[in-house]
């Protein structure tokens, strides 16, 4: 006797397809690279996402949860260079394995959308924005914890360290490997460790 047809694991599928937007981006994916990659049919992931946008937005917020939540584990460290050094050896991490698309996939999947799609590039630029905001309010923390010197700007400093984030991922995605990131992150944190009380 047949039975019903056998349930796909939506988590699989979903994570399969955030690999795809991963690595070629939103517009570089097509839906024969989804249906092929998600082992299901286009009606299927049409009637389990709604749309290839709406399952690039669900991808993204899998590798927020998932991958991308280093981010905020790191800056919950109480010392403000302690937390600063794990965030990038974490992104380092993450950015150059070879077992997954190299680079974040936020800042990856942003490039090369068209005026078709400038709605989802705002998307992606709140939700880069909330990074840096992460990073600016740990700053802003560390300032009136009294950790930094009078005279240091919380302001800037999240902002020139979330620039030097999303500068690992360019870098990771052109190949270059954990040893020059790594010797960059040390230049990089001298400014920080000259505004530390």
């Amino acid at each position: 006797m047949a039975g019903r047809p056998r349930e796909f694991d939506r988590e699989a599928a979903l994570v399969a397809a955030r690999n795809l937007f991963w690595r070629h981006g939103y517009e570089g994916t097509s839906m024969a690279d989804l249906v092929a990659g998600m082992g299901i049919a286009s009606a299927r992931i049409y009637h389990a996402f709604g749309s290839k946008e709406q399952l690039f937005r669900e991808a993204v917020g899998n590798y927020a949860e998932n991958e991308g939540g280093f981010a905020v584990e790191a800056l919950q460290h109480p010392h403000i260079l302690t937390a600063m050094q794990n965030l990038f050896s974490a992104a380092i991490a993450l950015y150059t394995r070879n077992t997954q698309p190299l680079g974040c996939m936020v800042v990856s999947a942003a490039g090369g959308l068209s005026e078709d799609n400038n709605a989802l590039r705002e998307w992606l630029v709140q939700q880069r924005q909330q990074r840096t905001q992460g990073i600016i309010d740990r700053f802003t923390q560390a300032f009136e914890n009294g950790e930094l010197s009078q005279g240091a700007d919380p302001l800037h400093l999240g902002h020139f360290y979330a620039t030097f984030l999303h500068g690992l991922s360019v870098q990771a995605r052109d190949g270059v490997g954990q040893q020059a990131l790594n010797a960059a992150v040390v230049l990089a944190l001298q400014p920080l460790e000259a505004n530390l009380r």
